[in-house]
């Protein structure tokens, strides 16, 4: 299952108690303050990890609570810190506060740390010469994990254009596919390996109109395609569900450049999908020229076409 946005509930360690503590013996007669500090509350870190490509783990654990400093003891012992409680997240995860929406950070390095809540300070203990003092309470919060793909290219266009045919026949990529609409539900990673270079792409699932304002769940999807290096444009050249392969390029680019405006300046590659069926040649020489592009023509499920295009792809990253 691919998770890409959950809410968790975070609380760092209370600082430790400072000790109160009289050290007498026959030589000091009104005794010496001899009381330990306490030790500092847990941090709680968010870390991210390479090795984990979804949210999932957080749907089945959702609280975090550090541990809290070791109270002060007499003859000037001061307590132990409380280890950090470090929460392991996949590179590209965006951490936010639940309340405000306020963006704490972009982690988009492997091992980037975020310390999203302070452990409490330990109180002072009485060989400061004053009255020990308690330690620091801590106060929980919630925040919002939302995961961004980090991808070179991501496939983009209508539900059923032949973006999972497409990543399935270019890469080992396992994308569902079905000659039906949202076959697939969740991004989809796959490594391309093409001559002496290796690139990743992300299958996003389809776009219709109005997924920049959540249709369809588009603006959830819309999002993986923020940290992609170029967007390649899949159109259903076919026509076969009685639209029109011009009408689809101008909506998804419409839908992009709503959701973001630097989506519509990302480099965009048009492929013409499904030349295989007798209607597309038709349509193809028709949406060329009136889109006055390069358009690359393949068949996804034929694999024809496939080594210009991915030529094409390579030379633009």
């Amino acid at each position: 299952m691919f998770v890409d946005s959950v809410k968790i509930q975070v609380k760092a360690g209370d600082g430790g108690r400072g000790c109160n503590s009289i050290y007498r013996d026959k030589y000091t007669r009104e005794g010496v303050p001899d009381g330990g500090g306490g030790g500092n509350g847990a941090d709680i870190i968010i870390r991210t990890d390479r090795n984990l490509q979804t949210l999932l783990d957080f749907k089945y654990k959702r609280q975090f609570i550090g541990a809290h400093g070791q109270h002060g003891s007499g003859n000037d012992k001061r307590g132990r810190d409380a280890a950090p409680v470090i929460i392991r997240v996949p590179v590209g995860t965006v951490v936010k506060d639940a309340n405000t929406g306020l963006v704490l950070r972009d982690l988009s390095l492997p091992n980037q740390d975020l310390i999203v809540a302070k452990g409490g300070k330990g109180g002072l203990g009485n060989h400061h010469r004053h009255e020990a003092s308690p330690g620091e309470i801590t106060q929980s919060r919630e925040l919002t994990l939302e995961l961004k793909l980090i991808a070179d290219v991501g496939l983009v266009g209508f539900p059923n254009a032949g973006k999972s045919t497409l990543i399935c026949a270019i890469s080992r990529a396992n994308s569902k596919i079905g000659a039906y609409h949202f076959t697939t539900k969740s991004p989809v990673l796959g490594v391309v390996n093409f001559k002496d270079k290796n690139f990743i792409v992300a299958d996003i699932p389809g776009l219709i109109q109005g997924s920049s304002e959540g249709r369809g769940l588009g603006d959830q999807f819309l999002r993986h395609v923020e940290r992609t290096r170029i967007l390649v444009h899949i159109i259903d050249m076919s026509g076969v569900e009685g639209r029109d392969p011009l009408d689809d390029y101008k909506i998804i680019n419409a839908e992009l450049k709503s959701y973001n405006k630097q989506l519509g300046k990302k480099p965009q590659i048009v492929v013409a999908n499904k030349m295989d069926l007798p209607s597309s040649r038709e349509n193809l020489a028709s949406f060329k020229k009136k889109l006055k592009k390069k358009v690359y023509p393949i068949s996804a499920l034929q694999k024809d076409g496939l080594e210009e295009f991915l030529e094409a792809i390579s030379k633009q990253l």
